[in-house]
């Protein structure tokens, strides 16, 4: 299931940059090719993008912006089951919203510690974005190597591990900062930690399917261990056929008018479903 549901909504097009266009690096072009989920521009360091660019750090505990992008996916969600937005419990679409932009964060950071060693970010200050909806928000990140070379967005750390990398962005980086702001509007803990997991896993996946053996078996690698880490440790098993399960749920089917709407494919109620069936 889509992470992003109110798909009929027209995105606008993207805006420009302050200041002198900027050419994107090469390796920002090979992020694009992976897919929407991983696509990530560049800006300088220092540069404020223009509006409707914002940064990602105005998604605080209790700020407007916070509060707006989950009204929006709530009214996405209505009108995708076709009941009045306040049929739909702010917390499920706080929760979708949470999963949506973990996702979001998750796939190029993935990406860029696996094949490059870099961290995308430390924090959500470093981060701008778009609050669209219907498709991945575009993301921009600010570059340290901008040169031939196409180092590309975000910090070197030649000698840390992916799995390293990827640990810091969830303990102490964007996505500690992502889950501290759904938390203040009643998101459970174990909801969190499962939609990480989740977007972890999708990340993955969807890297592996377009990276090539090598830096796929990296990945996997990576996540193996990052689900056994303290970040995540409890938060996914797998099913008896093997499939990867979170065991929590993102919540989603409470927004049908009848709260038992469909769950996504790696849900913990998936198994339980059929097996009422």
């Amino acid at each position: 299931m889509s992470s992003d549901p109110a798909q009929d909504a027209a995105p606008p097009a993207e805006a420009p940059f302050a200041g002198a266009p900027f050419p994107q690096a090469p390796f920002a072009e090979a992020l694009s090719a992976l897919g929407p989920f991983f696509a990530v521009r560049q800006h300088p360091a220092g540069a404020a993008p223009r509006p409707p660019w914002q940064p990602m750090s105005r998604l605080a505990p209790g700020s407007e912006a916070l509060l707006d992008r989950v009204a929006a996916v709530r009214a996405g969600l209505a009108r995708t089951h076709g009941v009045p937005p306040e049929r739909v419990e702010s917390r499920v679409a706080a929760s979708v919203a949470h999963l949506g932009l973990a996702a979001r964060l998750l796939s190029p950071a993935l990406a860029l510690a696996v094949l490059r060693r870099r961290a995308l970010a430390v924090s959500l200050d470093a981060l701008w974005w778009q609050p669209v909806l219907g498709r991945p928000v575009p993301l921009s990140a600010a570059a340290e190597d901008t040169g031939a070379g196409g180092g590309g967005p975000g910090t070197a750390h030649a000698d840390a591990s992916p799995a390293a990398l990827l640990g810091t962005y969830l303990a102490d980086g964007p996505v500690a900062g992502l889950d501290a702001a759904f938390a203040s509007l009643s998101v459970p803990p174990a909801v969190l930690r499962g939609n990480v997991a989740s977007a972890l896993h999708g990340a993955t996946a969807a890297f592996a399917a377009g990276a090539g053996p090598g830096p796929a078996a990296t990945a996997r690698a990576a996540l193996t261990r990052l689900l056994t880490g303290p970040a995540l440790r409890g938060a996914a098993g797998t099913a008896p056929n093997g499939a990867f399960r979170r065991r929590s749920c993102c919540l989603i089917y409470r927004a049908a008018p009848d709260r038992a709407g469909p769950v996504c494919g790696d849900c913990v109620l998936l198994d339980r479903r059929r097996g009422r069936g």
